[in-house]
């Protein structure tokens, strides 16, 4: 979004109107404000690593920011909340924060207060993910609701992708931790089946996409990262006894889901430490190349990757790492581990031997990433990963290597030509690789 020149210096960032406040703006620019987007982040803190339940929700930004919208804004300015946040937050927690704030400020009315979060997909399509996708919204009467109708529609391609106005705030709230919960479910339970394979012979990928209906099916890589999939179905579990009050324990499958997303990627150093065996090799001191630091193909976002894990581990079995990542300069989960995402809540607290890991720096230049290298892992589906060719690779390396397939990026021939170069490979979900592994000895005994 485009700054305007002609918006008064308070106002530093905007869209829509000159009254409209987008994502930062200072304390005085509130005075002016008709609507106030709040997009402050609500993470999810988790005490341990594959144990959803001893985790809670951060609420302190969004409770700070929320105090310091009330104080200031018009009477008739609208709060639109767009975060993700726990089931209750804008009934339970907002609503209040900013009655008391205007019951203070001897303003009688009520205040205007809405939820609709927006759908964010990184990469290309950013702009595209939140203006031409369904939404749904809900504020805490019926004057906040239609004022959101309206500006949303304004705003928004609704004539293409209509919106939704709910009854209460809750639902709109509730419909996107169910959104991120249903599809990280999903993942989990292909990730035991991958295991499955793995273990008998079976290539998953193509088993499972014979049929046409199951086309769709997403392969499970390393990890399920980015912002939302990890942390969603924990604002959930946390609202139900800290927000709504009750004591019962009636989620097992949501948290369980997130709980094996979390902890897939150790899978990658057990298979790496096997590979490298065949090779004659340890893990300990080799040098591993690991192919992507981001979630998600094709973009530069660190969150919660897949791949961090991967590294976290590598480096508590010993191994030396190198990284490569045409779309991340800074891998920030390392470089600033002592702070990031905030003091005591690196990745780095569930693992040994991370301190080196404070030097790690992403390569750019691939054929130097590769010169020498005992494992490779491809992690993510970097369009450039995907173009890779086995004899360029181990041309490159100088060796055979172990190649760790991690998202269904190797296809048969290309499996079969790094078998024939004299590589180890291994796949998460390719049980099959075993098969062509026999095939190709045998024929070179």
């Amino acid at each position: 979004m485009a700054e305007d020149p002609e918006v008064d210096p308070m106002i530093r960032r905007c869209a829509i109107d000159k009254k409209t406040l987008v994502a930062t703006f200072t304390e005085d620019a509130l005075t002016l404000a008709d609507v106030v987007i709040v997009d402050v982040q609500c993470d999810y803190l988790k005490e341990s690593l594959g144990n959803l339940k001893t985790g809670r929700a951060d609420m302190e930004a969004l409770e700070k920011s929320l105090h310091t919208i009330a104080d200031r804004i018009p009477a008739s300015a609208l709060v639109l909340i767009e975060t993700t946040v726990a089931p209750g937050t804008t009934e339970q927690i907002a609503y209040p924060i900013m009655k008391k704030a205007f019951e203070k400020r001897g303003i009688a009315s009520e205040p205007l207060l809405v939820h609709s979060y927006e759908r964010v997909m990184p990469g290309r399509e950013y702009v595209k993910s939140i203006r031409d996708f369904w939404r749904v919204c809900s504020g805490v009467n019926e004057e906040s609701k239609q004022r959101v109708a309206k500006f949303l529609n304004e705003v928004l391609n609704t004539k293409d992708f209509p919106l939704k106005v709910l009854d209460r705030p809750i639902e709109s709230e509730t419909s996107k931790i169910v959104e991120n919960s249903c599809r990280a479910a999903i993942l989990a339970f292909l990730d035991e089946w991958s295991q499955f394979a793995e273990r008998n012979g079976v290539d998953l990928i193509k088993a499972i996409k014979v049929r046409p209906t199951h086309s769709n099916i997403i392969f499970p890589g390393p990890g399920i990262g980015g912002y939302c999939l990890p942390k969603d179905g924990g604002l959930g579990l946390w609202a139900y006894k800290h927000i709504l009050g009750f004591e019962d324990n009636i989620f097992r499958i949501t948290p369980l889901a997130i709980n094996i997303n979390d902890t897939r990627a150790l899978r990658v150093g057990q298979m790496t430490r096997d590979a490298l065996r065949n090779l004659d090799r340890p893990i300990a001191a080799a040098e591993i190349l690991v192919l992507g630091a981001s979630y998600r193909e094709d973009v530069g976002d660190t969150r919660y990757s897949g791949s961090e894990i991967i590294v976290r581990k590598f480096s508590e079995m010993g191994a030396e790492i190198r990284v490569h990542d045409p779309y991340v300069q800074h891998w920030w989960e390392f470089e600033s581990q002592d702070s990031y995402p905030m003091p005591g809540y690196s990745w780095a607290r569930f693992f040994r031997n991370q301190e080196k890991l404070k030097s790690l720096r992403v390569l750019q230049d691939l054929d130097a990433a590769l010169r020498g290298v005992d494992a490779v892992i491809l992690a993510v589906r970097h369009e450039q990963y995907l173009k890779l060719k086995p004899d360029e690779v181990v041309k490159k390396i100088g060796r055979p290597a172990a190649v760790i397939d991690c998202f269904g990026i190797l296809d048969d021939s290309a499996i079969k030509r790094y078998f024939e170069l004299g590589c180890e490979g291994k796949g998460l979900g390719r049980g099959h690789v075993s098969r062509i592994k026999k095939s190709i000895k045998g024929k070179m005994s």
